[in-house]
């Protein structure tokens, strides 16, 4: 039995011991898949299966991205049960909905809810001919195929639907039209469910700081302490590499830590996170760092004024590299500044959204 056989009935006998009650809360039998099980899609289907009445549940492994997005309807095509009882499909946006209905025709009478943790119709490129549109373009049909559409931001929602005829248009010729209109019809924001009873904080006075990503600090003598996490891939960016030698002596954590617990503690003695990311809809790890203590340093765009307040955004490099030094001189006053945050998290926390997340999969 191979590996990822034997997480499927591991998964089958877990969420057949819950004790939910599907009647209660008037959820049918729902079909649950994952093409890229891992990071937030693993979080979120975990939190999903913790709180559903014997779910049918089918998931690939985390790797290789592109490879998913292209080929998952296909694989999971032979993965996938027959339908006996299931009535709801829940399913990320990685897999091209309309190729794996075509495939599996029993799927096409389920309520068919698809959900976007990203998109790839704003995908930064310099020149957009240059765009694979592949992927823009399973999303695009995915849509189509679907009966609900779920983004987990506002920010995630426009961005895609807005972009649709920036796509389309490059079409050679017989481009469709009123697709904006027919997908926003069925979609709607609703945002990652964070269980943030489970992530600790901490009052200690930091003498050093301690940050996500040191910038240019080490060359203006400026004293960090930083913890790069995050899961790595089968493809890792060289500047990784690179980082790592450059501040051996500064960092203290490199990499995807395994314990959960062990991460959660990480952030709780960190006084700083900071994103340069150029791709982001919602941004866990960041929202996971910010509840446990952490000031957060964010780029003006994408989601993070969605959810941040002004003063922890900035523009520039240099904007973000003044405000570093700062915080590298009083590491207690990026702990002030996170004490005087005014960020409402309850807008995020799975115990306030988990009933929005129940309804989808009711028949009505």
């Amino acid at each position: 039995m191979c590996k990822n056989q034997f997480n499927r009935l591991v998964h089958f006998e877990v969420v057949k011991g819950s004790s939910k009650d599907n009647c209660q809360n008037n959820v049918h039998k729902v079909l649950l898949v994952e093409a890229f099980y891992g990071g937030s899609h693993k979080q979120l289907l975990d939190a999903l299966i913790t709180n559903i009445t014997n779910p049918t549940i089918v998931t690939l492994k985390p790797k290789k991205w592109h490879w998913r997005a292209r080929c998952s309807a296909l694989i999971l095509t032979s993965r996938i049960p027959l339908v006996t009882t299931e009535q709801v499909l829940f399913i990320s946006s990685v897999v091209n909905l309309a190729e794996l209905l075509g495939i599996r025709p029993d799927l096409q009478g389920l309520k068919k809810i698809v959900y976007f943790h990203e998109n790839q119709l704003v995908y930064p490129v310099k020149i957009i001919k240059e765009r694979d549109i592949q992927y823009a373009y399973n999303q695009i049909v995915t849509c189509l195929a679907a009966d609900v559409v779920i983004f987990n931001s506002v920010f995630n929602k426009e961005s895609f639907l807005s972009n649709i005829a920036t796509i389309i248009k490059l079409l050679p010729d017989y481009k469709p039209k009123n697709l904006e209109f027919d997908i926003r019809l069925k979609s709607k924001v609703l945002y990652f469910p964070l269980d943030f009873s489970t992530i600790p904080s901490s009052n200690e006075v930091a003498n050093i700081l301690t940050i996500v990503w040191p910038h240019r600090l080490k060359e203006n003598n400026k004293k960090f302490l930083v913890s790069v996490l995050g899961e790595m891939f089968t493809d890792v960016p060289g500047i990784f590499a690179t980082a790592q030698e450059h501040f051996h002596a500064e960092i203290i954590n490199f990499g995807f830590v395994e314990s959960r617990e062990e991460y959660l503690k990480i952030l709780s003695k960190s006084q700083v996170v900071i994103s340069t990311a150029d791709h982001e809809f919602f941004g866990v790890s960041m929202l996971e760092a910010t509840y446990a203590g952490c000031f957060p340093l964010l780029p003006n765009k994408l989601v993070y004024p969605e959810i941040y307040p002004v003063q922890c955004l900035y523009d520039t490099e240099e904007e973000l590299y003044i405000k570093l030094c700062r915080y590298c001189d009083d590491p207690a006053l990026a702990q002030l500044n996170r004490r005087e945050l005014n960020i409402d998290f309850d807008l995020y926390s799975i115990e306030k959204l988990l009933p929005q997340y129940l309804e989808l999969f009711s028949i009505k």
